[in-house]
Formats: C-alpha cells, structure tokens, sequence
C-alpha cells in the first residue's frame, strides 16, 4: 500500500468514527410543545444534534430540525429530562438535559 492510499483509508476510518459516534438520545414528549417555531406532538422521539440544530425523529420516521444552544455546566445528568414551561396557555420546550453527560440543549423562543 503507498503512503497516498494508507492516507485515505486512515481518513474514511476517522470520518465513519465520527458518525459513528454521534449519539442520540430518548425523550418522551407527554403533551403537545412548542419548539422553536414547530409544535412537535405527544410521543416518544430520539434527538441528535448535528452543529447548532436540534434533530427529532419520531417513532413513525419523521424529521424535525430546530435550532439549539449547547450548555455544558454542573454535574453529569443521571436521565434525560425535557424541561417543558407553559407560556402564553401553550407547553414550550426549553431545554433537554442530556443523561450520561453535563450537557443541556437550550430551545430558542
């Protein structure tokens, strides 16, 4: 093997680590929220971020993308926890904190 094509096998094998690794997480909507500008329904979604945006993916496949802020303080979070607010009559998602980790997801209003 030339060093050219150890380079580009070293390279795919560090860029399918890096998908590999972006986990995602488990949250349990109860009710209907306000996220962003989208109303998500009542349902159990997995969230992944990717760069400054928030992505759910419901049970039946569907795709939302929102924008979030990633705060990482404190202590590990022990589960993933939605923080939902009631505002102007309507549940909001502030944030999400992620279990296993110190990082919490901020939702823009």
């Amino acid at each position: 093997m030339t060093m050219k094509s150890l380079m580009c096998v070293a390279a795919l094998a560090l860029a399918s680590f890096g998908v590999a690794n972006a986990k995602s997480y488990d949250v349990v909507l109860y009710n209907q929220v306000k996220v962003g500008s989208l109303k998500l329904k009542a349902g159990e979604y997995s969230v992944k971020v990717k760069g400054d945006n928030a992505i759910f993916t419901s049970a039946s496949g569907k795709t939302f993308t929102v924008p979030v802020k990633l705060e990482n303080d404190g202590p590990k979070n022990s589960s993933t926890n939605a923080i939902v607010d009631g505002v102007d009559g309507s549940a909001v998602l502030k944030s999400i904190k992620l279990g296993g980790s110190t990082t919490t997801l901020e939702f823009n209003q």
